[in-house]
């Protein structure tokens, strides 16, 4: 099954392969930050191993019947592999780390294959890949950039491969608050939307609720601060590096609710019902474009998992139409608070 967007740097990242220079191994390859695309259909897919931590893309490549693993790390086994494939993240510590592990996990002789997007930092990708191996070559194409190292039989920078390895360690932020790491979303810092829904929460929210994207557990750390009838709350996060990170840091948080985290696209829907729902809605996914789509599907889930009289607080940018979904979805909606460009809305649903 294809993944159902556009891919440009998953299908350049096999063009090495199917337009020369490199051939495919026999043994088995590991793909790391996997993905689902055509792409892929020209390979014997029986021997990949995928690493995806993203719920949505994980979900995507075991439908399509393929072996996914939330981790594969030169600590924890002892399997080294003649090719691992990469898809590069943005930012540039994570990129590094990642670049890293996979030179860790290859066998001798094996090599490195990477692709991204030229807006996403495919040239200073590739320099790092450089400076950390040496290249073997590269190419453009669907503007985004494939490149890849000579075989690795020695030639590799290992003190830069271990810096780099620790690059992306979790490590503690805001004077000691929390535990974060990078490539989590506002991994060093409080986001200005997130504040803002904070300053204007009630402390009155009750009962069981959810936090849909909760990230590392900002939210929820203030709403179990802030409001002492709440007795269980539910975290949801499609990213599970995120979701650990917030069970680390909730850990610490003096509350009696009881807490559940939970690996979960939510766009798919919720299994629970709740009486409040908080969210700092995802608005991208792959690319930096606006993807308001996600966030009314957000919404919409929402509405359909709180019982009638439930609240949804949530924040978003002051441009995304949004309106239109929550004026459908609920019996009362108004905006309690704007700031900076963003938009605290209080929607509570109809009773019946």
């Amino acid at each position: 099954m294809a993944a159902p967007y556009s891919d440009p740097a998953l299908d350049t990242l096999f063009l090495p392969f199917s337009n020369g220079p490199l051939t495919w191994p026999a043994g088995d390859v590991l793909f790391l930050r996997a993905r689902d695309g055509a792409g892929l259909r020209q390979f014997p897919l029986a021997r990949l191993v995928c690493e995806q931590s993203f719920k949505p893309f994980a979900d995507e490549l075991s439908r399509a019947g393929l072996q996914v693993v939330a981790e594969a790390s030169p600590a924890t086994t002892d399997a080294r592999y003649p090719l691992v494939l990469v898809l590069p993240p943005r930012q540039r510590d994570e990129a590094r780390a990642l670049f890293a592990r996979a030179v860790a996990l290859t066998a001798p002789g094996g090599i490195v294959v990477a692709s991204m997007t030229n807006n996403e930092g495919a040239k200073s990708g590739e320099g790092d890949l450089k400076q950390l191996t040496g290249l073997g070559g590269s190419l453009t194409k669907h503007h985004c950039r494939a490149f890849w190292t000579r075989p690795l039989d020695g030639g590799i920078d290992a003190a830069l491969r271990d810096k780099w390895l620790a690059l992306d360690a979790p490590r503690t932020i805001l004077d000691g608050r929390f535990i974060s790491r990078p490539g989590v979303f506002a991994w060093d810092r409080i986001d200005p939307a997130s504040s803002l829904l904070v300053e204007k929460l009630p402390s009155d929210l009750a009962g069981h609720g959810a936090d849909l994207g909760a990230g590392f557990g900002y939210l929820s750390a203030e709403v179990l601060s802030r409001c002492p009838k709440v007795q269980a709350l539910d975290l949801y996060e499609a990213e599970a590096r995120a979701l650990d990170l917030a069970k680390q840091n909730l850990a610490k948080q003096a509350s009696p609710a009881q807490l559940e985290y939970l690996w979960h696209d939510v766009t798919t829907g919720l299994p629970k019902r709740y009486d409040f729902i908080i969210s700092n809605p995802p608005f991208h996914t792959q690319s930096r474009a606006d993807r308001p789509d996600i966030g009314r599907r957000f919404i919409a889930v929402a509405a359909e998992a709180l019982k009638p009289g439930g609240r949804l607080w949530l924040v978003a940018n002051r441009h995304l139409p949004y309106e239109e979904t929550l004026n459908a979805s609920f019996g009362q909606v108004r905006v309690a608070g704007e700031r900076d460009g963003f938009k605290v809305i209080e929607a509570i649903k109809a009773r019946r």
